[in-house]
């Protein structure tokens, strides 16, 4: 055990010297594995496997791929709480905030708590997914310039991506306005239509705040700057989704934080082979996370609606559903990272064309059979979601079993390319 710590120790000051040689002679230097098969040449003449001591010089017969493998993931574990851990404290305290509202509002009374849960959910529909899904297209593009070190591109994208949410944010904020005359028209209750709007009326300063967040996280993210962020969340979210789908949310967040950003630096670094495995570091993780959730969920079924509700159906819902959530999370979790990394590596069409075969081609419709076909109910509901959740997953393992990941760091050559004169420059039409 103590020549196995020693080994690891002095090879990874090895790559750390490395690394900064080749930085500062302006070279690309030679990869992880090289330096450590190397180094563990060398660490073999130095440490005696028994007692630590010197040992003549021999052959250390070993797979340079292997171990820099191993190596790459016990230094990235090293890595993630320090540069992972503010972001997901960020994510923490945005959600958060929907979990307080939502606990305030369920013992303000039923009439108070179906209208604020209508308006968040109205809200996340209409508002906040789209200025999530615009600034998703800036995600790509910075996460593979900064890995090419193409700073102009980062901050061109940024400046265009911010200009692009300012102004959706007016035609939302015109049509939360008329929220309640919608509500009507779809045959929602007087009194829980007025009570929503009230609610989303208030929310149009953080619809605001969130355009401005967005890409600014995202900027900052790429650059593994998290700090900033988690002081800067306290003011901008006040309300996002309702229980189900923050608990969603915040998976989403995280998984994502965990693949997406370093997929796209290794690829823009023309680092295949790490992207790779960053992308198996991930989707690892995120199934421990799938697992952690439904364990949690299973253990707090009879306990958690009691925390908004006091209402016996609402209860006995909540009660029989959170083990089908959790069972989700199974799914969602691997399935968010994946998406994480087709977003790293520029494929956000790919992951929206298997979202959308997986949850409107199939989850759907076994979510209505089962519901009203077989007379489940809100159960079967979930058995859709299920459905979605499972053929969701196994489409995003077999696209990345199927990556050509040398063929995506050259893609991401061109994507980052700034010979602005060059009719085959791929960054025109990705920044005009």
């Amino acid at each position: 055990m103590c020549s196995i710590l020693k080994c690891l120790a002095v090879v990874d000051d090895l790559i750390k010297v490395k690394e900064e040689d080749a930085e500062h002679n302006g070279s690309k230097g030679e990869s992880v594995a090289y330096y450590t098969f190397h180094g563990l040449k060398q660490v073999s003449s130095r440490v005696n496997p028994i007692d630590c001591t010197s040992l003549p010089p021999h052959d250390f017969q070993l797979n340079s791929r292997t171990i820099g493998s191993m190596l790459m993931l016990l230094r990235s574990w090293h890595l993630w709480p320090k540069l992972r851990g503010l972001s997901f404290i960020t994510s923490l305290l945005m959600y958060s905030k929907s979990f307080v509202s939502m606990l305030f509002l369920g013992h303000l009374g039923d009439i108070a708590l179906s209208g604020g849960s209508l308006s968040i959910s109205f809200a996340n529909i209409t508002g906040y997914s789209v200025l999530k899904g615009l600034a998703m297209g800036m995600e790509p593009i910075c996460y593979q310039a900064y890995g090419a070190k193409r700073w102009a591109i980062m901050t061109k994208t940024y400046r265009k991506t911010l200009i692009l949410l300012l102004a959706a944010v007016f035609p939302i904020s015109l049509l939360w306005l008329n929220m309640e005359p919608i509500l009507l028209w779809l045959g929602q209750d007087e009194n829980i239509a007025a009570v929503a709007k009230i609610y989303i009326k208030y929310s149009i300063p953080d619809l605001i705040a969130q355009a401005h967040f967005h890409p600014l996280r995202t900027f900052l993210r790429t650059q593994n700057i998290n700090r900033p962020l988690t002081i800067s969340v306290i003011g901008p979210s006040v309300l996002s989704v309702c229980l189900e789908w923050w608990c969603y949310e915040i998976l989403l967040l995280l998984c994502s934080l965990l693949s997406n950003p370093q997929v796209g630096h290794e690829l823009g670094a023309d680092q295949p082979k790490q992207a790779q495995q960053t992308s198996i570091v991930g989707f690892t993780l995120a199934a421990l996370w799938g697992i952690l959730a439904f364990l949690f969920t299973t253990a707090v079924r009879d306990v958690w609606g009691r925390l908004f509700t006091c209402d016996p159906m609402t209860l006995g819902l909540t009660s029989s559903t959170l083990p089908l959530l959790g069972f989700c999370e199974l799914g969602n979790s691997p399935q968010t990272a994946a998406c994480g990394v087709l977003v790293g590596s520029a494929r956000p069409k790919m992951g929206c064309n298997i979202n959308f075969v997986s949850f409107y081609l199939i989850g759907l419709p076994v979510a209505a059979l089962s519901a009203f076909k077989f007379n489940m109910g809100f159960v079967g509901l979930w058995f859709g979601m299920a459905a979605a959740q499972v053929s969701c997953t196994c489409m995003m393992v077999c696209t990345l079993i199927c990556t050509d990941w040398k063929q995506q760091a050259t893609r991401a050559k061109e994507l980052t390319q700034e010979n602005e004169d060059s009719k085959n420059d791929l960054e025109a039409p990705l920044l005009s």
